[in-house]
């Protein structure tokens, strides 16, 4: 029996979801997921969405912008690729943090939390989903691709909490630097396999199921939830989707043989499944014959010899001669394979750094940009959302927003919208409420 209760409490963001959130403002889902890539450190938008041709040349950097699919709408020569597909996306350019957070634990505190000032304690929006709106399939309905870690400063407070909401909403973590999708052996967690026989698992069910006869809906809750942990212990359905070996090595290919095309191409196997919501961490790996890269937490945090990362423009771990190739890599194979597939509409892909970059260019030998929370870029796609537009607008160097601004709880509304959870809805603990989100979405951009 203590084996089963640790079966069934044991995976966060799985099974416990479900029966927890009995009671609490529950909303049937509509069938849709959503991929929230985290590009952990902050890309430049200068250099990638929202590039500055006529700035002077301390501030425009060495990237030149190149036509796309839609008049007008320029992107980094860096994205060769995600340009032919500028019809499948929306491309916010005026996201912003009120005040000024220039630290990457704050920034992307409110960020995952969907908050401006976010308190301490506050649930991050997958924990919040698998709440209100969990996975109607036996497999979790939060995952987290290779956790953010390292130094301290680089990872919100709450990944692997839950918050407020508690451990029963933390994600499921899955991979690490050493062992992901792109390295040989890979397979599914452990917490989803059972070491148990059918037989066994059997017997022990049917003891389960004598002894907790009677007893009201408390009884009833729990015998679900054990229930649901049968289920997943003994279904092919969750490892499946962890079998890379599975997929088409084409397919593999065209995602890009590094961490962050195999995690895309794990998030796109796990929402297929049922998975509500994946969080990829945005790591592109070490470069080659480098040391330089630290953990799976900052590919994106361009300081330059500022810090010691080398040239920030450069091709080394911290370039974005070597990330923003890959990110183009691996992003446009992920919609263009959701759009094969027939899942664009139903999964929302989201796109994003816990802020920008500075508009003036550290000089040196090894250039780089510090943090600037003031303005920085979003991309969105699928889920409805309205291809071939941009929204919003900063100023002539990129430093603050012109139009439509857009905070951290906007996009979350935005978020919860398209999933079909009313954002002004509340989640119960204690007996205190919440709203989802105090911000509002952004409906221009749906089609």
């Amino acid at each position: 029996m203590g084996g089963i209760g640790a079966l069934s409490m044991g995976v966060p963001g799985t099974v416990t979801a479900r029966v927890a959130s009995g009671g609490s403002g529950e909303h049937k889902a509509n069938g849709k997921s959503c991929i929230f890539i985290l590009l952990c450190g902050g890309p430049s938008h200068l250099d990638s969405w929202d590039l500055k041709p006529d700035a002077p040349a301390e501030i425009r950097g060495p990237y030149k912008p190149i036509a796309t699919t839609v008049p007008g709408m320029r992107i980094s020569e860096l994205h060769p690729r995600m340009a032919k597909l500028t019809k499948d996306f929306c491309l916010i350019r005026s996201m912003t943090h009120p005040g000024n957070i220039s630290n990457h634990f704050d920034a992307m505190h409110n960020c995952l939390s969907g908050q401006s000032d976010a308190p301490q304690d506050s649930p991050y929006m997958g924990s919040v989903l698998s709440k209100v709106r969990p996975s109607q399939k036996n497999v979790a309905s939060y995952v987290w691709l290779i956790k953010c870690i390292g130094d301290p400063v680089f990872c919100a407070p709450n990944i692997g909490t839950g918050g407020s909401l508690g451990s029963p909403y933390a994600p499921l973590f899955v991979g690490n630097a050493a062992s992901n999708p792109s390295t040989p052996g890979f397979k599914a967690p452990d917490s989803l396999l059972s070491n148990e026989t059918p037989t066994r698992m059997h017997g022990r069910r049917q003891l389960l199921d004598e002894l907790g006869q009677g007893g009201g809906d408390r009884r009833r809750d729990w015998q679900e939830l054990q229930h649901r942990g049968f289920e997943l212990s003994n279904s092919d359905g969750p490892r499946k989707a962890f079998d890379m070996d599975q997929e088409d090595p084409r397919v593999r290919d065209r995602y890009g043989r590094h961490p962050l095309g195999q995690n895309l191409l794990l998030a796109r196997r796990l929402v297929e499944s049922g998975v509500g919501f994946v969080t990829v961490n945005g790591w592109v790996g070490t470069a080659p014959g480098e040391k330089l890269g630290g953990p799976p937490s900052s590919s994106w945090d361009m300081h330059g010899s500022n810090m010691g990362m080398g040239d920030a423009f450069g091709t080394g771990s911290y370039g974005m001669g070597f990330c923003l190739p890959r990110l183009d890599e691996a992003l446009s194979a992920l919609i263009t394979d959701l759009k094969d597939r027939g899942l664009l509409d139903s999964t929302l892909v989201v796109i994003l750094g816990e802020f920008g970059r500075t508009p003036k260019i550290i000089p040196g030998a090894n250039p780089g940009r510090q943090h600037w929370p003031h303005c920085y870029p979003a991309m969105l796609a699928g889920g409805g959302i309205k291809g071939g537009m941009v929204y919003g607008e900063s100023d002539k160097i990129g430093a603050y927003v012109k139009d439509k601004p857009v905070r951290p709880q906007d996009l979350s509304a935005t978020i919860y919208h398209t999933l079909g959870v009313p954002y002004e809805s509340r989640v119960t603990k204690e007996g205190l409420t919440k709203p989802l989100s105090t911000g509002t979405p952004i409906l221009e951009i749906f089609g």
